[in-house]
């Protein structure tokens, strides 16, 4: 079942974050995070529980964007779902339920980047109805003198 994401929910959200995504955030951070963007209006977070043993399968987090060149619409920050639960419907599930927020809030899209070594969630985007409009690159300048690496472990050079 779809339900927002809460306090609890920390250690699940910790480990579909580095199983399904590769992001080893701590707790803290991931806890402080969680309690700040679930009162910001602008985020969009949304879980799926097993409804029988009600453990956290997966979530979505959006965010509102808005430009200068655009109307608003919501950006996909993060569609993860345990991998052992892939294939089974919980991510199509969840943007679903993403789609009904956009269109509750008079939206009129949604968007969200894909790295381009990901086939798998490409082909899965297509399969729910979404198009790739562009390729583009991320430029990215840290402000506090960390080690790139370190910091955005998903840049890592295979």
């Amino acid at each position: 079942m779809l339900r927002d994401l809460i306090a609890t929910d920390v250690k699940a959200i910790c480990e579909i974050n580095k199983e399904a995504l590769g992001y080893a955030f701590s707790s803290e951070e991931t806890a402080s995070q969680l309690a700040r963007l679930s009162k910001d209006p602008h985020h969009f977070l949304l879980g799926y529980e097993d409804d029988a043993s009600h453990e956290l399968l997966g979530y979505v987090h959006a965010e509102v964007y808005e430009c200068l060149y655009s109307n608003a619409g919501f950006n996909i920050l993060a569609l993860a779902v345990l991998p052992q639960r892939q294939g089974m419907g919980i991510g199509k599930i969840l943007l679903e339920g993403l789609e009904q927020e956009t269109k509750r809030r008079g939206y009129e899209f949604i968007r969200l980047n894909s790295a381009d070594h990901r086939l798998g969630a490409h082909a899965f985007y297509e399969k729910v109805g979404y198009t790739c409009d562009k390729m583009q690159k991320r430029f990215i300048k840290l402000t506090k003198g960390e080690d790139l690496l370190a910091a955005l472990p998903e840049l890592t050079i295979e």
